[in-house]
């Protein structure tokens, strides 16, 4: 049996991400070795602080799948001097999360990983201007033009059509096609990972799915791209008030809720879910999965931080 390995990158030197990832490999065994992107002086002064033992094993960009171990941090070294054992936000992290994302993105295209995680980073300063988010990069980076972020639980996911976008943008950047491909994408993916035929339901964009005009996105966007869809899906629905379609009546039997923008279904989908939810890339030529978390700053160094996320994203990639 071919197990490829599932590749993390460190992320953000300012974040709680090592902190979740000691605390995985501390109680957690998994089937496929694990290979880390990062700065193998940072991960060790932090495992050092944090009080975690941890084995690790340096490797390179080229090693060999025998020099590979089993539940032991296998760590591809970027080598950046970090004065600080949790260092700020500034030039140097950004300088070294672009690096440590460029290799991910060389080693990738080799095919030899199951997917990708990557530890929450800075989007102001390592994105800034150019991407929306990193959903964005790595699909420029694939030249990909058609991909959705799907914020994945086995129970209930959640699907916005635009990203990070700022909301007075998001009327404009919707559209009949793009919602149309969306769905695609998603049933696509639940048919080929889990031989599901995910039930969608979809909300509208004003407030309840109403406005003070006649060409409302509504009827000119929404509702065409969802008849056309059920000419050849089923379990497609909407538009529905996003007001009301978390209620817990209207999600009975429903896989996905496919929304407008970005805090019309993430807002509710973290409070039903919690940390127990993962973003997956949908479109890419590979799984790129990240926790659905940001750096949380302010929890650094004080080892309470929820590990769920990072452990449901290498679960999911470790049955893959």
């Amino acid at each position: 049996m071919n197990i490829k390995p599932i590749l993390i990158i460190a992320g953000e030197p300012y974040s709680v991400f090592s902190e979740l990832l000691f605390k995985i490999f501390t109680k957690e065994k998994f089937r496929k070795p694990i290979v880390i992107i990062g700065s193998i002086d940072l991960i060790i002064k932090q495992m050092k602080y944090l009080k975690y033992k941890i084995k690790i094993n340096r490797i390179s960009e080229n090693y060999k799948k025998s020099q590979l171990i089993k539940n032991a941090l296998n760590i591809i070294n970027v080598n950046f001097r970090f004065k600080k054992t949790f260092d700020v936000i500034s030039s140097i992290s950004k300088d070294y999360n672009k690096e440590c994302f460029e290799l991910s993105i060389k080693l990738l295209k080799r095919k030899k990983f199951s997917g990708l995680i990557n530890g929450p980073i800075s989007k102001k300063h390592f994105i800034k201007n150019k991407y929306y988010g990193i959903t964005e990069y790595f699909a420029e980076k694939s030249k990909i033009k058609n991909f959705a972020m799907l914020i994945y639980n086995k129970k209930l996911s959640v699907s916005p059509l635009t990203t990070h976008v700022p909301l007075k943008k998001v009327s404009k950047l919707i559209s009949k096609k793009k919602l149309i491909n969306h769905i695609k994408l998603i049933k696509t993916f639940y048919k080929k990972n889990f031989n599901t035929n995910a039930s969608i339901i979809v909300t509208g964009l004003n407030p309840h799915c109403e406005s003070n005009y006649k060409d409302s996105e509504e009827n000119r966007i929404i509702k065409p791209a969802i008849n056309s869809l059920k000419k050849n899906y089923s379990k497609i629905s909407g538009p529905h008030a996003a007001d009301s379609a978390f209620i817990k009546n209207n999600l009975k039997g429903v896989d996905v809720v496919v929304g407008m923008y970005h805090d019309q279904v993430l807002g509710p989908i973290k409070s039903i879910h919690n940390f127990d939810a993962i973003n997956i890339t949908l479109g890419l030529p590979f799984f790129r999965i990240s926790p659905d978390h940001g750096p949380n700053n302010k929890m650094i160094g004080k080892n309470k931080s929820n590990p769920q996320s990072l452990y449901e994203s290498i679960k999911f990639l470790d049955n893959q």
